[in-house]
This record gives C-alpha cells, structure tokens and sequence, in this order.
C-alpha cells in the first residue's frame, strides 16, 4: 500500500497504480466532478496518471490556476479537432493555454474568416456534447513519424524532443489526435462554455523568418454564467484601452515613422512628470539619491555585465570610431560604473541609487501593443549597494515603498519568487543564498507569495509585484532583484569595520517598472478619469453667455495662480454642449458662471462623478480643490 498526503495533511493508504482519478472519486464525488487535473509531488498531471510510490497529492479544480490550464488546454484542442473537421487540409502548429485563454495557430491557405470562427465555435459545442474521452499514449520516434507524416510541423517538434530523449506523447479524443504532453480533462464533456475571440497572424516558434500562420485565440469556462461574466469584463476593458483612450484625451500617439517609440503629447507630459515628481518625493524620503547615466556605452562594458552573451539580441547596438557601442537595455551596469567612482566604506552602506533612465529593447513587431510593449521606455530604477547582512532590512523597505505607492493607486496586488532560469551565471551556491535571502525576508514580512521556477534574471532570483487593476486584470511592474553576480564580475569593494577590502551585494529594483506602461496600465484602470491631482485638466471653466467670459478669464487666472491646471472655455457654444465635451474629456471639475455667479463671485460647480454640487464662492472651491490635491484623494 502507498501513503498518500493530501493538501491540508490528511493522507490515505491506496494500492499502488490506483490512478488520481480514482483517489478523487474516493475522497468526494464533488471534488471528483470538479477536479481538472492533479499535483503530484509538485508536477501537474493528468487525473489518469497512476501512483506508484509515497507522494504528496494535490487535486486542481479550475479554481486553481494549474486546473485552469488543463481545462484550458483541453479546450484548444478541441478548438483544433473542430479546424480539422472543418477544413481537413489544414496543417496543426501547436496549442497551448495561456492566461484567461487559449490559442492554437494553423497553417491554412487563406485566413480565417468571421463566419468560419462562428462555424468552428458551433463545431466545438458538438464535440464538447459527444463527450469524447481522451486517451494519453506514447510512441517511439519511428511509430510518431509514421502517425504525424501528413503534419510538418508536429515532426519538427517530435525530432527536438526524440533529440533530447523525452517521450514522445500523444493524447488521442476521437478523430483526432494532437502531439502534446498534456496534461488534459479525462473527456471533451466538462469544456461547457467555449467563445473564439480573435484570429490573428503569427510567425511559427515566433520567428519573423519562419511562415506566418493564424492564430485563433478563445477562452473557456465550466459554466455558462462564468463565460458571460468574462465577456462582459473584456467589453468593459475594451472601452479602457488606453491605446483608443490615449488619442481621445492627447495623451500619447505612435507614428509610422516610430513603430513601438512612443511619442507623449502636451497633456501626456503633464501626466508623466506628475508621476516623476512623486516618484522622486516618496525615494527622496527613502534615502535615495538620484543619478543619471549615458544612454550609450561601450561592448567591453556589455561584455563584462553579461548582457553582450545574455541579452544581445534585444540590444541595439552600432559602431563609433572603430568601437562597438550599444544603447542600454537596463540601467544597472551604469549605476556600476556610478559606484566605483569613489572608495566605498562600510559607512557608506546601504548606498540607495536612483535613476530614471531611458532604456532601448529590441521587441518583435508583432509584439508591440501601445504603451504596454514598446522598444523604448523609462525604467524608474533603482540599485541598492549594501552588506550581506542588510538584504532583509533593505528589501523589507523596498516592499513598504512599493505597497506605498501600488496603496496610492487603488491597486492590489500579489508576489512571486521567480528562481533561477536556465540561461544564468553564478555559482550554486550563490543562487542558492541569494534566493534564500529573498524567501527569508518575504516570510518575515509576512507577505504571501508564491514559487515561480526558473524565471528570475539571468543574473539573480527576484520578488515581482502583479497588481491588480479596477477590473481585476494583473499586470507584473514592481520588481526587486537580488545580485551577487554583477559586484563578483564588476570586482566591487567596499572597506569594513576591520579595515579589510569586501565585496557587496546589489539589488535591482523597479517600482513602476517602466513609466511608459504603468501609465497605460493607469489609463485602464481609471478609464482615462483620473484623479484631480493627476489630472493633466484639472478644471474647464466656461460662461453661459459672452457677458461672462470677462468673469471666466479673471477665475481662470486666479486658480492658475494658485497651481491648479485649468482651462477657459469661451466659444460660442451652448453650455450643455461644452459640458458634456468636459465630460468626455474627463476633466474632473466644470466651473460655469452666469450673471449672478459673476456678480457674487461665485461658480457653479459640476463634478465628473457627482454631477452639479451647487454654487461656492471661488475661494471656497479651490479650498476644497488644493486640499483635494494634497490629500491625493482617488
């Protein structure tokens, strides 16, 4: 018999090769019935995967982001079961879930039409009623070749993984039978409620040299009602684009001439500095001092960094005077170079560097998505120099300032550890202390976060930051790195208390991330109404009639003095009509003035969200408007 432990510590005694599946049915029938797929020792897999040995057994509903992946996964390929009863010469790419959805891309003559997207979600729900089960099978790389010969792309895959010695599986629902490694559902039956989204091009392996393909894009849910809920989220994030926000309110553009550059117009730049000015106010009271670094360095400075043999493909780069040179992709060897400038004494430490510097990254064209993903943006870094034994304290103040300014948002959020990748430097030993620092310092926080393998920087582990916006979208900015790496190639010394020469230890950290996407991100998440102290027009005063207009000119300057962002509206329109042109503006505050408003000195005051509020002498308002603005009130 086999000791099984389950999520909570409670365990059970099965024989062995008894599969999950039947252990789920023996726990709870309700669990069973909900149950996506399993984590055995840590590995997510199939609910038909039989135990043969002591382990620690977990089951995934879809409420479990593994589950939901699994279902997901599932559902692709039922997406591609349905492409291929549909059109049977069609070549299979692959399919996997990916967050909130799925995509499976296809190697089709002509592009897919709107009516073939309704044609292939009708087909789906057919295969989904006939409840088809799937069946797992593996084959050796001659037997594969033989089932796979009509599908190139599946046989390009099958020969890297026979390459590499992995198994070659299949998993088999029907007529259908994909190259995959699962996990899936134990049948097409629980995939209730399916949406196709989207078709787009594609390159295979995301090569611009390679074919194009389509990509269909969906998503799926157990339960109609869930489906609906999500639709009606992406129709309301549909109407938060900050790409169609952005040209409505002036705030950004992105010009032919610039693809990916994006170019911040007059009300943009007001929205930008705002978020610099607070950006230094809150590091400024954390201790850091601000420095600024050329936007250009030399290869031998990339080479000893590492990113000349780590990150060079998405580095632009070009020659001058003979020299290889290269625009920076990150700020971190500049601050290097900042540190050496001077003797460094244990007194001196923790040494916190700031900068806000505009970094250059090499993004496919097909990946390019407003402010969200661009080729060149302004990191708000930072890199803090200090002993071992400073990491905890230095990365507890790192969080509290980030939950500081994420708080000032409206955003929550949740944390990740993200461990060692496959292309690193280092040593075991360093990844090993530096990652455990991290652990250490998150759990004395008290701070929940969770394990995310093998993405952490090429030259340490880091903590990420996902915030969560007005519609409950995540979206990854905050990052803290730890680095034992760079100091060890940089040869960085500091003297100690015992006059001898020591290494320190660095981190990497960004709280906005890139200013340029958290300004998206921030367009979405208030639908463009920001709040008054981020308002780039604060207020839009206007008359009623042409009598007025000396009245407003004079409430205008008068606010103006006092620093608020206003603007005069004196065209010979009616005032409803400049009204709701304010409000489609998102102006925060509407001031009108009319005969007796101009004799009392007085306004009539319309808020974006509260509507008329009544008449307040001008005093009164912009009492009530600085202290708004002071409080940074949301």
């Amino acid at each position: 018999m086999l000791n099984i432990t389950l999520k909570g510590g409670d365990s059970r005694q099965v024989a062995e090769n008894t599969t999950v599946e039947a252990l789920c049915r023996d726990i709870s029938m309700g669990l069973y019935r909900a149950a996506c797929a399993a984590r055995v020792d840590g590995e997510t897999v199939d609910l038909r995967t039989p135990l043969t040995k002591d382990c620690a057994v977990e089951i995934l509903t879809f409420e479990d982001e593994d589950g939901r992946r699994a279902f997901r996964h599932t559902a692709s390929h039922i997406l591609a079961q349905a492409v291929m009863r549909l059109f049977p010469d069609v070549k299979f790419a692959i399919g996997p879930a990916i967050d909130n959805g799925f995509y499976y891309d296809f190697d089709k003559a002509e592009p897919f039409t709107a009516d073939d997207l309704e044609k292939i979600e009708k087909e789906m729900a057919a295969i989904v009623k006939e409840g088809l089960p799937i069946e797992r099978f593996e084959l050796d790389i001659g037997e594969a070749r033989g089932l796979m010969e009509s599908q190139p792309y599946k046989l390009e895959l099958m020969e890297e993984h026979a390459g590499k010695g992995e198994a070659i599986s299949f998993y088999r629902q029907g007529d259908f039978t994909d190259l995959c490694a699962g996990p899936h559902l134990m049948t097409t039956a629980p995939v209730k409620a399916v949406k196709l989204t989207s078709c787009t091009g594609a390159y295979w392996r995301g090569d611009e040299k390679n074919k194009m393909l389509s990509r269909i894009y969906g998503t799926a849910f157990p339960k109609k009602a869930e489906l609906d809920e999500y639709l009606e989220r992406l129709e309301e994030a549909k109407k938060r684009d900050h790409r169609k926000l952005g040209k409505e309110l002036g705030l950004f553009t992105i010009l032919d001439e610039g693809p990916g550059f994006p170019f911040f117009l007059p009300k943009g730049m007001i929205l930008k500095n705002l978020l610099i000015d607070y950006w230094r106010q809150v590091h400024t009271r954390a201790g850091y001092q601000e420095i600024s670094t050329p936007i250009m360095l030399n290869r031998s400075l990339w080479e000893r960094s590492g990113h000349w043999d780590h990150y060079k493909e998405n580095m632009y780069t070009t020659v001058i005077d003979d020299t290889d040179f290269a625009i920076k992709p990150m700020n971190c060897p500049g601050g290097i170079l900042v540190y050496e400038t001077e003797m460094r004494s244990y007194r001196d430490l923790p040494l916190r560097m700031g900068e806000l510097g505009l970094v250059h990254r090499h993004e496919m064209s097909g990946a390019l998505h407003g402010l969200m993903r661009v080729r060149c943006f302004t990191q708000d870094d930072a890199h803090i120099f200090m002993t071992k034994d400073m990491i905890k304290d230095e990365v507890k103040g790192v969080v509290a300032l980030i939950d500081e300014v994420y708080s000032l948002f409206g955003f929550k959020y949740h944390v990740e550890l993200s461990t060692r990748p496959e292309n690193s430097m280092g040593s075991d030993e360093d990844w090993e202390a530096a990652t455990a620092a991290l652990q250490a310092a998150l759990e004395e926080i008290g701070l929940p976060f969770k394990i995310n393998e093998g993405d952490g920087a090429f030259y340490g582990p880091k903590i990420d930051f996902h915030l969560e916006d007005s519609i409950g979208r995540t979206w990854q900015c905050g990052t803290i790195q730890l680095d034992f790496q760079l100091p060890e190639r940089f040869e960085l010394e500091y003297t100690g208390a015992d006059g001898e020469k020591h290494r320190p230890v660095m981190i990497h950290r960004v709280v906005f991330g890139s200013i340029e996407r958290f300004i998206g991100i921030l367009i979405e998440h208030f639908a463009g109404a920001f709040p008054l102290w981020l308002a780039p027009e604060q207020v839009r005063v206007m008359p009623i009639s042409e009598k007025q207009a000396e009245a407003v000119k004079a409430v205008t300057a008068k606010l103006k003095a006092a620093g608020l962002r206003v603007e005069a509206d004196l065209r010979n329109e009616k005032v409803g009509y400049k009204i709701r042109e304010a409000q489609m503006q998102k102006v925060p505050y509407m001031l009108v003035i009319g005969d007796r408003e101009a004799e009392a000195d007085a306004v009539s005051v319309r808020s974006r969200s509260e509507g008329d509020i009544g008449v307040m002498k001008v005093e009164e308002f912009l009492a009530k408007a600085l202290a708004e603005i002071a409080g940074k009130k949301r």
